[in-house]
């Protein structure tokens, strides 16, 4: 972890997450149905629930019996720090993608300086948008603050929080302390313990409570909430702790049950795929070979996991390239048993590739996007369904143009795979198409026939080739016409002086 201090002239944004307790264990998609009543208890009291439980009368402070008695059919959950703790390093690793300066604040907050970040991502809006967007794709709920300060945006985000709202900003300076002072003094983590003092002063607001007198303020409430204030308004800046990515990927997530459904699967890898992201983001990397692992039952009827293995022709880091294969090489997965939790690593990394962009952006498709393309179509299709020509160098037609699959491995170390080799200038004349098998033609007076007698057309091109196989070829070529004018490439056995049989003609190609 690093340590830096505030700089003026920045933008700041706090991301809070105000059922993380809830959201820990069950995301935002899943909770929020009305099928789903769910209570997180802390010794023994309420502490966060869903929203049918809610609706059925369930308020936080509410003991375990009186629950039960609004709602038999509840889930209990107990509160466990150590699951919020890693749904919160799961937020913050998943938001490096937008700025490299992440840090993690008090109650569940994190607040990133996206001042570099703003153009990048298409203004500030389209930023909130996006934000809000990845942490969705984790399964947490969230409010968001905007400010010149880290400390202005974190109380702007909880305020949001407890009113309701989707977030709250103030951008300009000169309009921050003004902001500030309508906030209301319990969102200082300082003043918890002071709370029923500073509402016997009538203290209700930031504003209140910094008219009062400073050194009685000190004496009755300490120095934490002076400094607290101090931050709040500006008058000190705090160092952060930013984010530093781990050198290995690993992120695993626990189903909130069992399930077999491909769509759900899908959600739940789409969260560890947006930690990948923002760790590809953090390293500046991009990622070749991504592996995900669906863990079965454990125990004494323990089940190995499936396995699924998603390689890529061109290294990417843009969700756009790995989302849609992770929905088909899900959705064409065969499982062996009920899946309870997911892994995801990345065994292989490359350094990213920096690109400047033109003046004049290209309209045509570049390598990248072919290779992506091709990707996608083998996770749909197979890897041995998708084909590319390979020129090898041989005379011999049947062997010098084959079709080998855009996944093969031999070819990936062949930069020239999908690429045509250097030819000479003049070449011979070759058909468009070229028959699997040559077929044999009747010999009709001395000429070849094939629905009509053939006229030669073209001197002949002989191809002596393969002798150092079993597959030796010793032949004339031919173009030539039938009496409907379609044109014909044939070739004929080339026999031995002493042989005086009629020659073998096949015919091995037709022109387009």
């Amino acid at each position: 972890m690093t340590l830096r201090t505030e700089s003026a002239n920045t933008t700041w944004i706090a991301v809070h997450l105000p059922f993380i307790e809830l959201e820990a264990f069950v995301p935002c998609w899943e909770h929020a149905l009305p099928s789903s009543a769910v209570v997180v208890l802390k010794q023994n009291r309420v502490i966060a629930m869903s929203s049918t439980a809610a609706l059925a009368g369930v308020r936080l402070g509410m003991r375990r019996g009186g629950v039960q008695m609004l709602l038999p059919e509840v889930q209990f959950l107990h509160q466990d720090s150590t699951r919020e703790t890693a749904a919160l390093s799961a937020a913050a690793l998943a938001l490096l993608r937008y700025t490299p300066q992440v840090s993690i604040a008090e109650d569940a907050s994190i607040v990133l300086d996206i001042g570099a970040s703003i153009r990048l991502f298409g203004g500030l809006a389209a930023l909130r948008r996006q934000i809000r967007a990845t942490l969705r794709a984790l399964g947490y709920s969230t409010t968001i603050g905007c400010a010149p300060t880290a400390k202005a945006a974190w109380l702007f985000a909880r305020n949001a929080a407890q009113g309701g709202r989707q977030g709250q900003s103030c951008l300009r300076s000169t309009h921050l302390s003004s902001a500030i002072d309508r906030l209301p003094v319990h969102l200082l983590m300082a003043s918890a313990q002071y709370q029923e003092f500073l509402q016997g002063l009538a203290c209700h607001r930031l504003s209140d409570l910094r008219s009062l007198p400073r050194a009685g303020l000190q004496r009755r409430c300490g120095k934490g909430l002076l400094a607290e204030l101090d931050l709040a308004y500006s008058l000190t800046s705090p160092p952060h702790i930013w984010v530093v990515a781990d050198h290995e990927f690993i992120a695993k997530t626990e189903l909130p049950d069992r399930t077999d459904n491909t769509d759900t699967l899908f959600v739940y890898s789409r969260s560890l795929l947006t930690q990948l992201l923002g760790w590809l983001n953090a390293h500046q990397l991009a990622v070749k070979h991504v592996h995900l692992e669906l863990h079965h039952e454990r125990g004494r009827q323990a089940v190995p996991p499936s396995l699924l293995d998603i390689h890529l022709a061109v290294a990417t880091w843009q969700e756009a390239n790995l989302l849609p294969l992770f929905k088909e090489k899900i959705a064409h997965l065969q499982l062996s048993a009920a899946v309870i939790s997911l892994s995801l690593r990345a065994p292989e990394t490359l350094p990213r590739a920096q690109s400047s962009d033109s003046l004049f952006p290209e309209t045509v498709m570049n390598p990248a996007d072919l290779q992506h393309l091709l990707t996608l179509l083998v996770a749909r299709l197979g890897a041995d369904q998708v084909l590319l020509p390979y020129f090898q160098e041989d005379h011999r037609p049947e062997f010098a143009n084959q079709w080998v699959s855009v996944m093969t491995t031999s070819m990936a170390s062949r930069p020239s795979a999908l690429s045509m080799p250097s030819l000479p200038q003049s070449l011979p004349l070759r058909p468009t198409w070229l028959l699997v098998q040559a077929i044999a033609l009747e010999v009709r007076r001395h000429k070849p026939y094939f629905g009509s007698e053939l006229t030669l057309i073209s001197p002949a091109e002989r191809i002596e080739a393969g002798w150092w196989s079993d597959q030796t070829q010793v032949r004339d070529y031919f173009v030539a016409i039938s009496k409907e004018d379609v044109r014909y490439w044939i070739y004929r056995e080339r026999a031995s002086p002493t042989d005086l049989a009629e020659p073998l003609w096949f015919l091995h190609g037709i022109f387009g």
